[in-house]
């Protein structure tokens, strides 16, 4: 049989070409925090305007998908402007092409509207027209609500914008959410609520068991015309206590960002503290607050516990013992925790829970150290002696609440059992078991409330 002939190779013919494979760009995506810029402007000529009010939220990322990123737009470039005066908002798309880089294209409506909701204007004439249409939003819906206090703003308001006028003051004013009002109102604030408070999510606007306290400040144009303008507001729950009682849980509190830092947090949380005075509660809690939050709540809680005599004789026994000084020397340095008589009295007068006013009684007994400076070694002393009680467990002379996980064929999630413990387990903050991380963390922590009681001591003082 024959093989078969080979073609002979042709010394001159040209090399064959590589067949050349294209790939597409691979879609890296966009942040949603480098591309969305947000404007609170409180009329139409803010609207654009260079002086517009950019506010600064917790975290848009969190809105767009599982990675927080845009995907699909070249040169993605939004604008939102929301209206203080309705609380619409307006979003200004603009981009210079889309393209599917494997990742899809993002639905912007969609996630916005996450966002926003209803509040979402499709058209800008329709958001500009907000502006004259709803001018008085916020009058007509407060007006059914119940008028708690008010109070001159007295140089408060930001001289710089349309705040500043001589005549402007400022209240209160109580609502429940259960009533259609207040749910409408409180559903227009979401967006803010989301994009200003870290890890909030939304109240049951059914739920009668909400209050609504918002702050407004009145004022008249140049027609004579009462104007309201919303600072802020917090949302508040009103809990049965057995057996005859209620307490209120303060659950969100928002001061709107142009009005942030004066005063206007602060006399939410005086007002509240009135309401729950006058009308009995048990006491007032907050819900899971914010460093900065405490940190004004703690300031307005220890201007009224200066003046209240039932405890003065506890704190100037305590600061009398410092005094004598020698305690950083000991091995054992008590926490110096106030008699439990006089966290009764706080409580059952003032509505100050017992977490919060021990918070409270470190910052009373640093005030009551004068020169504080010569007895500032023993003062760390029993604050160390307090954290390492709350960290490790010990000494701390007070029980707690622990949940464990049990097995169950029911539902894995929940599965749990709660007992009390002996040692306060609950509160303990579990950190590096290495020991010399351990007293580095314990160092950190304690330096850390000092310095906190340091900055409230200096608030206090100024007030």
């Amino acid at each position: 049989m024959g093989q078969k002939q080979q073609p002979t190779a042709d010394p001159i013919s040209e090399p064959k070409k590589r067949r050349r494979v294209g790939f597409s760009n691979i879609d890296d995506g966009i942040e949603a925090n480098q591309c969305i810029l947000i404007y609170l402007v409180s009329s139409k000529e803010e609207v654009g305007a260079s002086h517009s009010f950019r506010i600064s939220p917790v975290d848009l990322n969190s809105f767009f998908d599982d990675d927080g990123k845009i995907y699909g737009y070249n040169g993605l470039k939004i604008t939102i402007w929301v209206s203080s005066i309705s609380f619409h908002a307006f979003a200004d798309i603009k981009f210079q092409s889309t393209s599917d880089g494997g990742k899809g294209i993002t639905d912007l409506k969609s996630s916005l509207q996450r966002i926003f909701a209803d509040t979402l204007v499709d058209n800008k004439d329709d958001f500009l027209q907000t502006f004259s249409t709803e001018s008085h939003f916020v009058r007509s819906i407060i007006s059914d609500g119940e008028i708690l206090q008010h109070k001159t703003s007295n140089g408060h308001a930001d001289s710089n914008s349309h705040l500043g006028t001589a005549a402007s003051d400022v209240e209160v004013v109580r609502m429940v959410i259960g009533n259609t009002a207040a749910g409408h109102l409180y559903s227009r604030l979401v967006p803010l609520v989301l994009l200003l408070i870290d890890g909030s999510n939304p109240i049951d606007v059914e739920d009668p068991g909400w209050e609504l306290y918002v702050l407004v400040q009145k004022k008249s144009d140049e027609q004579g015309d009462g104007q309201h303008k919303l600072l802020g507001f917090t949302a508040v729950y009103r809990f049965y206590h057995y057996p005859d009682s209620t307490r209120l849980r303060l659950s969100q509190i928002l001061v709107l960002p142009p009005y942030q830092h004066k005063g206007y947090g602060g006399h939410l949380v005086e007002v509240l503290s009135n309401v729950a005075i006058l009308e009995d509660v048990y006491d007032l809690t907050v819900e899971e607050p914010l460093d900065y939050f405490q940190h004004v709540r703690t300031s307005v809680d220890i201007k009224r516990l200066l003046h209240f005599a039932p405890i003065q004789d506890a704190v100037n026994s305590t600061v009398s013992y410092l005094k004598q000084g020698k305690l950083s020397k000991k091995t054992h340095v008590p926490c110096f925790n106030p008699p439990a008589s006089a966290v009764e009295d706080v409580r059952k007068t003032l509505k100050i829970n017992r977490k919060q006013f021990l918070q409270c009684w470190e910052v009373l007994i640093y005030l009551g150290l004068d020169p504080v400076d010569k007895y500032m070694e023993d003062f760390v002393a029993i604050i160390s002696s307090r954290v390492k009680a709350d960290v490790l467990g010990k000494d701390s002379g007070s029980s707690g609440k622990q949940v464990v996980e049990v097995p169950s064929d029911y539902n894995p999630e929940m599965s749990f059992a709660m007992f009390r413990s002996q040692d306060s387990e609950a509160a303990r903050v579990w950190i590096d078991e290495n020991q010399t991380n351990q007293e580095e963390q314990l160092q950190q922590l304690v330096d850390e409330r000092v310095k906190e009681i340091k900055l409230i001591a200096q608030k206090v003082h100024h007030v």
